[in-house]
C-alpha cells in the first residue's frame, strides 16, 4: 500500500511540483490549498491528485482537514509544510496585521499541521516531516522582518522536533529555497528579475522541480539517517 503524503500549499508553485514529484515516486498524495479554487480544480484535473481546502493558520481546520485526508487515503506518513504567504513592508510601515498574518501561516502553521500527524507517526514508528523554509530565513531580507522571522523559526522548529522524533523513526528536515522561477517571481519586472539573477552565482533562477527532488529524497527510506538538517537550494547565493 502506498504511503500517504500531504503537501500544504500543494496545488500551485513549488508545492505543485512537490505534489507531482511525490506522486511520481509512488506516494498517495493529498494537496492542501487555502483559497484559489480555480487553480486547485485545474491542478486536480491535470494531475489526478486530490485537493483539500483549509487554512494552515487555523488549528481546528487543520485537524478537520487531516481527518478528511486520512478517511480518504489512510494515515499520513509524509508531511510537507510548504504553505506560505508574504506581507512585505519596511518595518516602520509594517502593521500588526501584516506581522500576524505571516507568522500565523508560515510558522504557527507548522505547529498546526504537524501536531495532527505526529501521534500517528510516533505510534507507527515512521514519519517524514519536511519544512519548506527560505534563504531569507537564513540571511534575512529588508522589508521582510515578518517573513524572515517566521522562516528562521521554521529552522528552529525543525531542529528541536528532529531530536524528539529520532527514536520514533521520524525524521524532520528543512529545505531553504533561494529565488525560484515560480509565477510570482516571473511576474516581477524584468529589470528586478535581472538584478536578482545577478546575485546568484549559478546565473539563473531555480526551478520548482529542483526543490521537489530534494523533498522526494528526504521523504524516501534512503534518507532515514538524515534528520535535523537544512538543505540550501539557492544556486550559491548564500552559503550557510
Amino acid at each position: 500500500m502506498a504511503r500517504v503524503a500531504v503537501v500544504t500549499g500543494g496545488s500551485r508553485g513549488i508545492g505543485a511540483s512537490i505534489s507531482i514529484a511525490l506522486k511520481a515516486a509512488g506516494y498517495s498524495v493529498a494537496a492542501n490549498y487555502a483559497g484559489n479554487d480555480e487553480a486547485a480544480a485545474a491542478f486536480k484535473k491535470e494531475t489526478g491528485i486530490p485537493v483539500y481546502k483549509w487554512s494552515v493558520a487555523d488549528y481546528d481546520a487543520c485537524k478537520a482537514g487531516i481527518e478528511a485526508v486520512e478517511a480518504d487515503l489512510g494515515p499520513v506518513d509524509v508531511l510537507v509544510n510548504n504553505a506560505g504567504i508574504t506581507r512585505d513592508g519596511m518595518f516602520h510601515r509594517m502593521t500588526l496585521d501584516m506581522w500576524k498574518a505571516v507568522i500565523d501561516t508560515n510558522l504557527t502553521g507548522l505547529f498546526n499541521m504537524t501536531h495532527q500527524v505526529w501521534p500517528g507517526m510516533r505510534e507507527r514508528k515512521f514519519g517524514r516531516v519536511i519544512n519548506i523554509s527560505s534563504i531569507n530565513g537564513q540571511k534575512g531580507q529588508a522589508g521582510q522582518a515578518n517573513y524572515s522571522a517566521a522562516k528562521a523559526g521554521d529552522l528552529g522548529f525543525t531542529k528541536a522536533l528532529a531530536q524528539e522524533g529520532a527514536r520514533a523513526g521520524i525524521t524532520v528536515n528543512a529545505i531553504c529555497p533561494g529565488y525560484i522561477g515560480t509565477d510570482m517571481v516571473m511576474a516581477v519586472p524584468e529589470k528586478v528579475r535581472e538584478s536578482i539573477i545577478a546575485q546568484i552565482p549559478v546565473g539563473r533562477l531555480g526551478e520548482p522541480e529542483e526543490i521537489a527532488r530534494c523533498v522526494a529524497f528526504l521523504a524516501s527510506d534512503e534518507a532515514g539517517f538524515i534528520t535535523g538538517s537544512t538543505i540550501s537550494a539557492n544556486g550559491g547565493q548564500s552559503m550557510m
